[in-house]
């Protein structure tokens, strides 16, 4: 357990007292180095100069090596708890914020699916099978009367070619001998005219059925298509609704969960220069056994 209380020595004198305390160390080892076994003389001029100079060992000698023991004890009492306030302090200067707070989950939104919309297909499929009937008889029959009477068609074929038919032509029946031919219209232009008023007014007909059918299938998907868009509109509304309700229900989660972590940390962190203050302040409380040496270097240092 290291030595360390509200009173004793500050860091400073520790600091001090340990630097003195090295200085002492230095000087007992210089010498207890120094000792030697012997002597060297010599004689110039009748005059003894010395070579290697006596260095008995010292009469204090227990006493210097006892001294030099109980200095480095208190040398390694006065580090070992400099180093063990230093480790405190760093320590909870290191430590990092944890909180048992759990966050909010985010909730599962709802999500919608659009429902398709139909397309001619459907439409025609919701025709009765007698007017499903109807519009391929009237189909058919427009089709062929328009392929009788339209341009390019036998009719129109007819029509033209009447007024140019010859009363008479010749046939060769054999070289420089011709027989005549005798060439009977049955047709009039009239007859012609009035078939192909009639086919018209026929195909007209045929073809005004054709397009309600036509026009009722598209009316068809088009209503269709818009109860589809306001029953899609309708569900995402009603799912954005129910979205907007999950999110203010979160948002409001997230922001109590923010303010508590906020407040936790705030405190963690004025617990902690607390702490690092209290440990700042803490002092070496001397043990009696290094008392003496410390009160003997603490004099030193505070005469310097």
């Amino acid at each position: 357990m290291k030595s360390l209380n509200t009173t004793g020595l500050s860091l400073s004198q520790a600091n001090s007292i340990s630097n003195l305390i090295n200085q002492r160390a230095i000087d007992i080892k210089s010498t207890l180095d120094s000792v030697n076994n012997f002597s060297k003389t010599i004689k110039i001029s009748g005059e003894d100069h010395n070579l290697i100079n006596p260095k008995p060992i010292p009469t204090n000698l227990v006493e210097l090596i006892d001294e030099l023991g109980k200095i480095h004890a208190t040398q390694a009492f006065l580090m070992e708890n400099i180093k063990a306030k230093d480790t405190l302090i760093k320590t909870e200067r290191t430590k990092r914020f944890t909180t048992d707070l759990v966050a909010p989950k985010m909730p599962s939104y709802e999500g919608f699916n659009n429902k398709p919309e139909v397309d001619e297909a459907w439409g025609w499929n919701q025709l009765s099978e007698a007017e499903y009937n109807e519009y391929l008889d009237v189909t058919a029959v427009a089709s062929h009367i328009g392929q009788f009477i339209h341009k390019n068609s036998t009719l129109d074929r007819l029509r033209k070619e009447l007024p140019g038919i010859p009363a008479i032509e010749f046939f060769e029946l054999k070289k420089d001998e011709k027989i005549p031919v005798k060439i009977s219209v049955h047709h009039t232009q009239e007859q012609l005219l009035t078939i192909h008023n009639e086919m018209a007014a026929k195909h007209r007909e045929a073809e005004m059925r054709v397009n309600y059918f036509k026009a009722k299938v598209k009316n068809l998907v088009t209503t269709e298509n818009a109860r589809i868009a306001n029953e899609n509109a309708n569900g995402q509304n009603e799912v954005n609704k129910t979205n907007k309700l999950l999110q203010d229900v979160y948002s409001a989660e997230v922001r109590e969960y923010q303010s508590q972590l906020l407040t936790q940390q705030q405190e963690f962190e004025a617990k902690r220069n607390e702490e690092i203050k209290r440990l700042a302040a803490l002092r070496i409380k001397v043990d009696p056994r290094f008392q003496d040496t410390i009160d003997l270097f603490l004099d030193k240092a505070a005469s310097k």
